[in-house]
């Protein structure tokens, strides 16, 4: 499909400087753009391609004032980096808006309950009592156990397994090898032998929530392990069994919480973090990455670092102090022995 400046520029409420009539069918970045393509300019970093891109069309802030001529049609909106995505997310629901229909290579069981305009790929399993809301896509090899339950307009991407009586809300994007509901870490010791405890709960996952590829979500040893509404989890995050997580909050790659642990609403954690398990993070915390928090959190809003986490003002002070140390303890190595040299002569 094509479109133009101008229908760009109403679209997202912007003014067109340049060729209103101009079109475009593709994306591109700025720095790689071609002749019939889309791209946009929010880093001032790259502001200098602006001057040499091929693209037909770039969406600007309206604050940019070019230095130099260009030969593209500028789209100047409030937000160019947020209207952008707004494109992206329509032009990927547009690309997948085609697929619909039901694979004659998947299996469904007879008790399942698959809803209207779904699309089911190839080796996809969908097991007993399962129940799958309508406009939902399930790519090939994904698997959904007995009693699961997946919402209206959720993205299963190829891999997915879904293990029994979890919950998927609606509008949810799962990436390729995503595990929602494999057993907690739960073991006895007993006589000295590591027992396996049943792990009897399930996953709730509720609305708008991303998850990243080949991330895991253990069920609960007994009651839920929770995702609220519109957590975002990056690629290879690991969510104990129990583990609450709360509203918008944001995972980057590599992090974990153990099991039993709470954290709020509208946090943020960098990749690596580590979260021990029966804590409480409040609201709007943010976690640098690396960090290592093994206490419950008091303070909303705080901002930590370092492993054990601490304030981040705090943090950086002792770095300093701590990349001195070698010096400190070579100048404490000469006071020794100037202050035996002294007391010989004594």
């Amino acid at each position: 499909m094509e479109f133009s400046a101008g229908q760009i520029a109403q679209f997202l409420n912007g003014e067109v400087f340049g060729n209103p009539e101009v079109t475009v069918s593709g994306l591109s970045k700025i720095e790689h753009g071609e002749q019939g393509t889309l791209s946009f300019l929010a880093n001032p970093k790259y502001t200098e391609f602006i001057y040499t891109t091929k693209a037909s069309i770039v969406i600007v802030n309206s604050s940019f004032i070019p230095e130099h001529e260009i030969n593209a049609t500028l789209v100047k909106v409030e937000d160019a980096y947020g209207a952008f995505a707004k494109l992206l997310e329509i032009y990927d629901q547009y690309r997948r808006s085609g697929l619909v229909g039901i694979s004659s290579l998947a299996y469904i069981h007879p008790t399942a309950k698959v809803g209207e305009d779904v699309y089911i790929g190839e080796f996809a399993v969908i097991s007993a009592n399962a129940v799958i809301g309508k406009g939902t896509k399930i790519y090939p090899q994904v698997y959904i156990g007995d009693g699961a339950s997946v919402g209206d307009d959720t993205i299963l991407n190829p891999g997915v397994k879904i293990y029994h009586a979890c919950v998927i809300g609606n509008r949810c994007v799962l990436h390729a090898g995503v595990v929602i509901g494999s057993d907690g870490f739960g073991f006895a010791q007993q006589e000295g032998v590591s027992k396996k405890v049943p792990q009897i709960g399930n996953v709730i996952l509720e609305d708008d929530i991303e998850i990243g590829a080949n991330t895991t979500v253990d069920r609960a040893t007994l009651g839920s392990t929770i995702i609220r509404n519109g957590v975002k989890l990056d690629n290879l995050v690991q969510i104990a069994h129990n583990v609450i997580v709360g509203e918008h909050t944001l995972m980057a790659a590599q992090s974990g919480i153990s099991g039993s642990s709470s954290v709020g609403r509208f946090c943020q954690i960098g990749g690596q973090v580590g979260i021990t398990g029966h804590l409480i993070v409040p609201d709007n915390v943010k976690i640098a990455g690396q960090s290592g928090v093994s206490n419950s959190l008091t303070k909303e809003g705080a901002l930590l670092m370092g492993s054990p986490a601490f304030d981040i003002s705090d943090y950086r002070k002792s770095y300093v102090g701590f990349r001195r140390l070698p010096d400190i303890m070579r100048r404490l190595d000469l006071l020794e022995k100037k202050l035996k040299e002294l007391e010989t002569k004594d």
